[in-house]
């Protein structure tokens, strides 16, 4: 089991996983079970990014989310 982070929009574990081709750092969505797994070179270029180069990509306005079901439905 790894370490949990975790704010009002997410949570996810991050933990080491090792391979053949040495440690990738693996991380989990817990609210979908999705992860990936990211080697050094991957994990070092996130440095150059500045924090409005991630906005496309958790800009939620193009997500289409499953919701919950409706009791009165089920």
């Amino acid at each position: 089991m790894g370490e949990i982070y975790q704010n009002e929009f997410a949570m996810v574990e991050l933990s080491r996983h090792e391979t053949g081709s040495g440690p990738r750092l693996r991380i989990r969505d817990l609210a979908t079970g999705a992860e990936v797994f990211l080697d050094p070179l991957e994990l070092e270029s996130l440095t150059r990014w500045k924090h409005e180069d991630f906005a496309p990509l958790v800009d939620p306005s193009g997500f289409t989310g499953t919701g919950e079901p409706d009791p009165d439905q089920v």
